[in-house]
């Protein structure tokens, strides 16, 4: 072959692989698009079929009740139930086991609202309900499940939630029960979310890694080195606006530790680190950012801003006499290492038996 006939071959080639690389580049994008509508339309699938089947357990649970309940003798409810179970097991398998028809029923008798269930559905999925449904406490219950469904926790999140005991660190389970039922059937008819549903305490920040002697920058810098993990003990709707935001009154300068924005509150929130015990001198402090922030950095339909102070500790009768919630402050207390979970039950029982007792005796003495 001659040198001109071997140059031309090899020009034909490199176009043909020039051509071939256009067409594989083009065709990137269109397979991107694809793959994600099957996915898309999988998920929704999937979605689809755990809602329905959800939905067919409470309806087997509570058509089992109804049936059972006409009777009124524990007896014949356990015959009918395991003769059920044999006829079922036969023709559609194991998934209608005795332990399973008893879980539905339990499903159907801890959420006997219809109406309510089929709410739920359009976030939460089998796994859970068959979290929720042991938890013997109905506003406890009724909590998990609403902020489930507002803040879209997976399976994995709302364990998390429980194991932390979430509910009994949030201000609202400390309010007499009439209160706190107000504020879920609030949150349940229009999502209307409060500070009481947000606030914790105490937070827990053992992911820090914080041992021995540090400093609060030190803990600023292992929030701000860990903040996707903090945002997610904050909870759902926090974002970050600013580290050390430098106000300045008369002169002064002063500076703000965290500020971040709520975003379903429609309030920014100041978050004042303190290594310390909480002094009165503390609220002082936050209490004229909160009143600058108003004046100055609050926008059009935002809420008014709202402060926690972040303290080792805290002197209950301290906090009580300052009524500092009247402020929009929150006093909390962080651990950085997580105690042994009975010891955490018992301290938040008290606490919480503590303050509904100051609630419904407000003339009492503290």
């Amino acid at each position: 072959m001659s040198a001109k006939m071997k140059m031309k071959s090899t020009a034909t080639r490199k176009a043909q692989a020039r051509s071939k690389a256009i067409r594989v580049s083009s065709a990137k994008p269109l397979l991107t698009d694809v793959r994600a509508l099957i996915l898309e339309a999988r998920q929704r699938v999937a979605q689809t079929v755990n809602a329905g089947l959800t939905l067919l357990y409470w309806q087997i649970g509570d058509r089992i009740r109804q049936d059972i309940l006409k009777d009124k003798r524990a007896e014949y409810g356990a015959e009918i139930v395991q003769s059920l179970t044999g006829q079922l097991t036969a023709e559609f398998g194991r998934g209608f086991a005795e332990k399973n028809l008893r879980r539905m029923m339990q499903f159907a008798e801890v959420f006997p609202d219809p109406q309510i269930v089929a709410a739920l559905l359009r976030q939460l999925g089998w796994t859970h309900f068959t979290m929720l449904i042991p938890i013997q406490d109905r506003l406890k219950r009724d909590f998990y499940a609403e902020m489930c469904r507002m803040e879209r926790w997976s399976t994995r999140t709302l364990r998390q939630k429980l194991d932390s005991m979430l509910y009994e660190r949030t201000a609202l389970s400390k309010k007499p029960d009439l209160l706190i039922r107000q504020e879920l059937d609030a949150l349940r008819e229009s999502d209307t979310l409060t500070p009481d549903l947000v606030f914790q305490d105490p937070y827990v920040l053992d992911f820090l890694g914080l041992n021995g002697v540090y400093s609060e920058k030190d803990l600023e810098s292992a929030l701000l080195r860990e903040i996707e993990r903090f945002l997610l003990e904050l909870g759902t709707g926090f974002a970050f606006v600013e580290r050390q935001k430098r106000i300045t009154l008369d002169s002064d300068d002063y500076y703000m530790d965290l500020l971040f924005f709520h975003r379903r509150l429609r309030r920014l929130v100041v978050i004042e680190l303190k290594l310390g015990d909480f002094k009165p001198a503390d609220s002082g402090q936050v209490e004229l950012y909160l009143r600058w922030l108003d004046r100055h950095e609050r926008q059009p339909g935002e809420e008014p801003p709202l402060a926690i102070i972040l303290c080792a500790g805290k002197k209950r009768e301290t906090v009580e006499y300052l009524d500092l919630g009247r402020s929009g402050i929150h006093v909390a207390e962080y651990l950085t290492e997580l105690p042994p979970r009975e010891l955490l039950r018992e301290r938040f029982h008290r606490a919480i038996a503590r303050t509904r007792a100051r609630l419904e005796n407000p003339k009492e003495e503290l």
